[in-house]
Protein backbone atom coordinates (compact mmCIF):
# COMPACT_ATOMS: atom_id res chain seq x y z
CA UNK A 1 0.00 0.00 0.00
CA UNK A 2 3.01 2.32 0.41
CA UNK A 3 3.22 3.40 -3.22
CA UNK A 4 -0.53 3.56 -3.52
CA UNK A 5 -0.79 5.65 -0.36
CA UNK A 6 1.83 8.06 -1.65
CA UNK A 7 -0.21 8.55 -4.84
CA UNK A 8 -3.48 8.88 -2.92
CA UNK A 9 -2.01 11.38 -0.46
CA UNK A 10 -0.53 13.46 -3.28
CA UNK A 11 -3.86 13.54 -5.11
CA UNK A 12 -5.81 14.40 -1.94
CA UNK A 13 -3.37 17.19 -1.04
CA UNK A 14 -3.53 18.59 -4.58
CA UNK A 15 -7.31 18.76 -4.35
CA UNK A 16 -7.22 20.44 -0.94
CA UNK A 17 -4.67 23.03 -2.14
CA UNK A 18 -7.09 23.89 -4.95
CA UNK A 19 -9.89 24.39 -2.42
CA UNK A 20 -11.71 21.22 -3.48
CA UNK A 21 -12.28 20.14 0.12
CA UNK A 22 -15.78 18.73 -0.41
CA UNK A 23 -14.71 16.84 -3.54
CA UNK A 24 -11.69 15.39 -1.72
CA UNK A 25 -13.95 14.21 1.10
CA UNK A 26 -16.32 12.59 -1.37
CA UNK A 27 -13.51 10.90 -3.29
CA UNK A 28 -11.30 9.64 -0.48
CA UNK A 29 -13.56 8.88 2.49
CA UNK A 30 -14.95 5.40 3.05
CA UNK A 31 -18.70 5.27 3.72
CA UNK A 32 -18.05 4.31 7.36
CA UNK A 33 -15.26 6.89 7.95
CA UNK A 34 -15.19 8.69 11.30
CA UNK A 35 -13.64 12.05 12.16
CA UNK A 36 -12.63 13.96 15.28
CA UNK A 37 -12.07 17.70 15.08
CA UNK A 38 -9.81 19.75 17.36
CA UNK A 39 -12.91 21.22 19.03
CA UNK A 40 -14.27 17.76 19.89
CA UNK A 41 -16.83 17.62 17.06
CA UNK A 42 -17.25 14.14 15.59
CA UNK A 43 -18.73 12.62 12.49
CA UNK A 44 -19.60 8.95 12.28
CA UNK A 45 -19.81 8.39 8.51
CA UNK A 46 -19.04 9.90 5.12
CA UNK A 47 -22.53 11.38 4.72
CA UNK A 48 -22.17 13.37 7.95
CA UNK A 49 -18.70 14.57 6.98
CA UNK A 50 -19.86 15.64 3.52
CA UNK A 51 -22.73 17.62 5.06
CA UNK A 52 -20.30 19.28 7.49
CA UNK A 53 -17.79 20.14 4.74
CA UNK A 54 -20.51 21.43 2.38
CA UNK A 55 -21.76 23.74 5.13
CA UNK A 56 -18.26 24.95 5.89
CA UNK A 57 -17.32 25.49 2.24
CA UNK A 58 -20.60 27.29 1.63
CA UNK A 59 -19.78 29.75 4.43
CA UNK A 60 -16.45 30.81 2.85
CA UNK A 61 -16.50 34.20 1.14
CA UNK A 62 -12.86 34.25 0.05
CA UNK A 63 -9.96 31.80 0.15
CA UNK A 64 -6.87 33.82 1.07
CA UNK A 65 -4.46 30.93 1.50
CA UNK A 66 -4.28 27.16 1.53
CA UNK A 67 -0.67 26.12 2.01
CA UNK A 68 0.59 22.57 2.37
CA UNK A 69 3.74 22.73 4.48
CA UNK A 70 4.57 19.04 4.85
CA UNK A 71 3.03 15.63 4.33
CA UNK A 72 4.22 12.14 5.13
CA UNK A 73 2.98 8.62 5.56
CA UNK A 74 3.93 5.34 7.18
CA UNK A 75 2.15 2.07 6.55
CA UNK A 76 -1.54 3.06 6.43
CA UNK A 77 -1.36 6.44 8.22
CA UNK A 78 -0.75 9.80 6.57
CA UNK A 79 -0.15 13.28 7.96
CA UNK A 80 -0.47 16.67 6.29
CA UNK A 81 0.37 20.08 7.77
CA UNK A 82 -1.59 23.02 6.37
CA UNK A 83 -2.28 26.69 6.87
CA UNK A 84 -5.85 27.67 5.99
CA UNK A 85 -6.83 31.35 5.81
CA UNK A 86 -10.43 32.18 4.86
CA UNK A 87 -12.70 35.20 4.98
CA UNK A 88 -16.14 33.98 5.93
CA UNK A 89 -19.51 35.28 4.74
CA UNK A 90 -20.41 36.27 8.32
CA UNK A 91 -17.48 38.74 8.38
CA UNK A 92 -15.16 36.58 10.47
CA UNK A 93 -11.72 35.38 9.45
CA UNK A 94 -10.40 31.85 9.92
CA UNK A 95 -6.66 31.31 10.18
CA UNK A 96 -5.79 27.73 11.06
CA UNK A 97 -2.46 25.97 11.22
CA UNK A 98 -3.63 22.38 11.16
CA UNK A 99 -2.30 18.84 11.14
CA UNK A 100 -4.53 16.23 9.48
CA UNK A 101 -3.97 12.58 10.43
CA UNK A 102 -5.67 10.05 8.16
CA UNK A 103 -5.94 6.28 8.58
CA UNK A 104 -6.41 4.45 5.28
CA UNK A 105 -7.87 1.04 4.43
CA UNK A 106 -8.47 -0.25 0.90
CA UNK A 107 -7.43 3.13 -0.57
CA UNK A 108 -10.05 5.04 1.45
CA UNK A 109 -9.85 7.07 4.65
CA UNK A 110 -11.55 5.27 7.53
CA UNK A 111 -10.58 7.74 10.27
CA UNK A 112 -9.37 11.31 10.22
CA UNK A 113 -8.39 13.57 13.09
CA UNK A 114 -7.59 17.29 12.97
CA UNK A 115 -5.10 19.06 15.25
CA UNK A 116 -5.01 22.86 15.34
CA UNK A 117 -1.83 24.65 16.31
Amino acid sequence: MTQDLNQLLTEKNDMIKQGLIVAATDKFFADHATTLDFDGAKTSNKTEMLKKMEGFAGAIKNVNEITLHHSSFSENVSFAEYTFHFDMKDGSTILWHEIIRSVWEDNKIVNEQYFKN
